[in-house]
């Protein structure tokens, strides 16, 4: 039982590593993840605000998995230009660039007000 557990978590944080080296977004969300932990500690951000801001994190990230996961399996499937490859392909990427303008959204609702020089 523990084994599978093990090797199942090695898959998992592979699909991590995989990601960091493959996809240049995902390395982008990191970094600007971690300008927005800066910021919360910067400007003192409250308790509820640090929920927000983590999961605003953390799903961006398990969106970023998904749409490379998505996006790998349909390159899988076929190399060739198929309308409905495609679709899968760019509509992945829409989750993921409308999910982020959500998070600069937030972001700025969080950290605006309590900017010292605006």
């Amino acid at each position: 039982m523990i084994k599978r557990h093990t090797i199942s978590f090695y898959h998992a944080f592979s699909g991590l590593v995989y990601s960091f080296r493959t996809q240049p977004n995902f390395a982008v969300h990191l970094f600007v993840s971690i300008l927005a932990i800066f910021a919360g500690v910067y400007l003192r951000i409250n308790s509820f605000e640090w929920l927000i801001i983590t999961m605003t994190i953390f799903v961006g990230l398990v969106i970023e998995l998904i749409n490379t996961a998505i996006e790998s399996t349909v390159d899988l499937i076929t190399k060739e230009f198929h309308p409905i490859a495609k679709i899968a392909k760019d509509t992945s990427a829409a989750a993921m660039l409308v999910y982020a303008f959500g998070a600069i959204i937030v972001a700025l609702m969080i950290f605006l007000p309590k900017w010292p020089y605006i």
